[in-house]
């Protein structure tokens, strides 16, 4: 689960993909189009659609020589339904954080931590 979580925040953290996956819950585009609409150039718009592709944000569909582009419907309902899940969980309940957990119950006992904390501050 926090791969494909990791994945899609990833491909999801950045300004112009964010426009483009905004732009696509609206209505399905064509690359000319969102080129047309955000100003920029046809093989940076190709790179940002194949990092969201790849994620599982967007799906192509195409048509003779040209490609549009949806949202999938794993974004509507798998993975932001997922991230909700993540972070109402508790901690404790995450097999892949239990190292985490572990340090995060000890950490009154972890010396660095404490140094930092009765260190002056400037």
């Amino acid at each position: 689960m926090i791969q494909q979580l990791e994945t899609v925040l990833k491909a999801l953290g950045e300004p112009t993909r964010l426009k483009i996956v905004k732009l696509l819950s609206v209505r399905e585009l064509c690359v000319c189009e969102l080129e047309a609409v955000l100003g920029i150039s046809q093989p940076r718009i190709s790179q940002h659609l194949r990092v969201l592709k790849e994620a599982g944000i967007v799906k192509e569909r195409k048509e003779r020589q040209r490609s549009f582009y949806s949202l999938a419907g794993t974004l509507k309902t798998g993975e932001i339904a997922s991230f909700a899940e993540y972070m109402r969980a508790e901690i404790a309940q995450l097999p892949e954080l239990s190292p985490e957990v572990a340090r995060l119950q000890n950490l009154d006992c972890n010396e660095a931590v404490r140094k930092c904390k009765n260190s002056p501050l400037p």
